[in-house]
This record gives C-alpha cells, structure tokens and sequence, in this order.
C-alpha cells in the first residue's frame, strides 16, 4: 500500500463506469464511506484543504494489476468496492490479540451506482464464501498462486487492496472503478463526531463477543456502540456472518438518515472534525487519493437517499464440504453481474434462494 496522492483525480471519475469502480470492520462501510465522504462534499474546506489532503492513504490499484481486470465500458455507471480491514495492530489492537499488521476484509461490499447516480444497489459478499482466487502478488514480492477453492476475506490478507479488488472483478467480471477500505478506530470517531446514530431495535440485543447491550426500543448509538452493532453475530438471527450482514446494511440506512438530519453547513467545527476523521479513516485508489477529488466524488452521491439503495447479500447456501462457510448459487449469482453489468436493477430472484435473505437478523435493526 503506497501513499500517493493528487494525480489524475477527476479522471476515474470521468470514466466512471464505464464500468468497473470491528471485529470485523464491518463497514456497514459502505455508508460510512459514502456517508463519511458524502460530508465532505459541497463543504467548503478552503484553509484546511491541504491538511485533510494529509490525512489521505492511497493504493495504486491500477498498476498494480495492469490490463489484467475486465473491460471498461462506458455505460455511465460506476462500481466501488468497500472493505473494513480487520486488523489487529496499533489502535485497533483492543478489538483483539496483534496480528503483527496483517488484516482479513471482514466486510466486503460493492456499491453499484446506476446512471446519474440517483439509485444504488449494494452487495455484500460474505467473508467466509468459498470461491476461486486468482494469483495475487503479496507484500513480500513473490506471488500467490491462489486456488479453486479459497475463503473470499482471505485476499485481502494475502495481496491487500489490489487482490481484493482483482478477486471481486474474476468472481463479478465487473471492473472496479474506486476502492475505499474504513479501519475500526476511524468508524467510531466518525459516528462519534456525527453525534451518534439512532436506531429502533425490535428486541434486545446482547453479544458477548463485540461488548454490545442494547434494549429493545429506540437507542443512540455512540462510535463503541454502533462498532459494537456491525460487528454483532453470534447473538443474533442464525449467528452466521449472514445476520451480521443484515445488521450492517440496516445500519447503513440509518447512518445515511442521520447524516441526510444533520445540519452540517450551520456547523463549521463540526463539519471539519468529520471530514478530518472521515480523511484519516480511509484508504483509497490512486484517482481519489485527493480532497478535491473525493469532493467531486461525494457531491455525485448526495442525491442517493436510503430509500434509493437496493441492498442484498450475494446469493449464496450452505457450502456442501463445509456447513461452517457458504458458497455462491450459481445461477442465482449470474443474475446479479448480469444486472449491475447492464445497469439494471437486481432481480427479486435473485436473492429468493439465498440463505442470505432468510436470516432474520435484519427485522431486529429498524
């Protein structure tokens, strides 16, 4: 992962799409990227442009895989893949033992922005789904060689960001046009300088596991708290990651509802200590890896509200070796490329079969 930033922002952008681009970082991410960054659009950040542009981190996904990704085509749609790194080291040491800085993508999730960019559709691919993975280049210099059969949150511990990123574009044949990864500490700053996040719960909610206890009824969440949520699994619907994916996108929701609330314009400090927190929590492509960029980025998102995304989890069952990891349905899976490839909706059939649209995890979170 190279720290890079400002050059050729506004061109990814222009290309866009044209297709393709804690324990358990879950990232309900995919608001807190679309929601963290969504503040700094339309935010005139003048003076403090050059110390936000400071806190960025980027990856240079695009030379790291070269012409090795699916074709861009030009339909003008856009994909971002969004991942919660889970790593152990440095501040995130608290949520469990140091990994010596190694880190799994317990959260994965492609945002599918359709055209105009007034609607999207989410997918969160679950962790522990078994698929093939192309060879990836790892931080050592050599290259692994990957396998038929591998957990998907293992590419991101054996190659980063970019084997990440071309394991999602083999599995979809979706090119990538962003990549935005959150940490754990940086979720919970940003929740907290938001002021906190509402939720109705219908029943409560106690997990061992990620420290959360909740009552029944309406509860404002701090960053510890709303953590504790989307990292929440074992307590609730069938205890696999599936429930945890469902808490995750009900938060989503309404984190975007509570940002959509906020009067942030009327708020200077409050307006600079989000962006500052959202620019430091986050990990982006080259093509983003500037203020200005993120801006253009984020001001193309402020129209999507929470009843304009259309989120699911990527069909999937039971894995038929191993009933402790799920494993994509085919024929199910197909119809959801297809549609975000064609930038169409995704069908309700899609997801009819999937074990992930039977848990009952996500009618606990409203």
């Amino acid at each position: 992962m190279t720290e890079e930033s400002k050059d050729h922002g506004g061109r990814a952008a222009a290309r866009r799409r044209r297709k393709p681009a804690k324990r358990r970082k879950a990232l309900a991410v995919a608001a807190w990227s679309a929601a963290g960054v969504v503040l700094l659009g339309g935010a005139g950040l003048g003076f403090f442009y050059f110390k936000l542009n400071g806190n960025l981190k980027t990856v240079d996904i695009d030379q790291a895989l070269g012409t090795d990704r699916p074709q861009n085509v030009d339909n003008g749609s856009m994909d971002i893949l969004v991942l919660g790194s889970d790593s152990r080291g440095g501040a995130n040491g608290e949520y469990g033992q140091d990994d010596g800085g190694s880190a799994r993508s317990d959260t994965a999730m492609i945002i599918h922005l359709y055209e105009g960019h007034e609607k999207a559709s989410v997918v969160s691919i679950p962790r522990d789904t078994m698929i093939p993975r192309p060879s990836c280049a790892t931080s050592g210099g050599k290259t692994d060689p990957g396998g038929q059969r591998t957990q998907f949150n293992e590419a991101f511990t054996v190659g980063g960001a970019a084997c990440a990123v071309k394991t999602v574009e083999k599995m979809s044949g979706i090119r990538m046009d962003h990549y935005i990864e959150v940490d754990f500490t940086g979720f919970k700053k940003i929740i907290d300088n938001l002021g906190g996040v509402e939720v109705t719960t219908t029943k409560p909610i106690k997990d061992g596991s990620s420290h959360l206890d909740l009552a029944a009824g309406t509860n404002k969440l701090n960053g510890e708290q709303a953590l504790g949520l989307v990292r929440t699994r074992k307590s609730v619907g069938d205890g696999s990651d599936l429930g945890r994916i469902q808490l995750q996108q009900a938060f989503i929701k309404a984190l975007i509802k509570q940002v959509k609330g906020i009067g942030l314009f009327d708020n200077p400090k409050k307006l600079f200590d989000i962006a500052d927190s959202a620019t430091k929590a986050i990990t982006t492509d080259k093509p983003l890896g500037d203020v200005k960029s993120l801006m253009g980025f984020a001001q193309g998102l402020q129209g999507i509200d929470a009843q304009d995304m259309q989120m699911i989890t990527l069909p999937v069952t039971t894995d038929p070796r191993d009933p402790n990891r799920v494993a994509p349905l085919t024929k199910e899976t197909k119809m959801v490329w297809d549609a975000l490839l064609a930038d169409r909706p995704i069908p309700a059939e899609a997801t009819v079969n999937s074990a992930g649209d039977k848990s009952a995890a996500g009618s606990i979170v409203q």
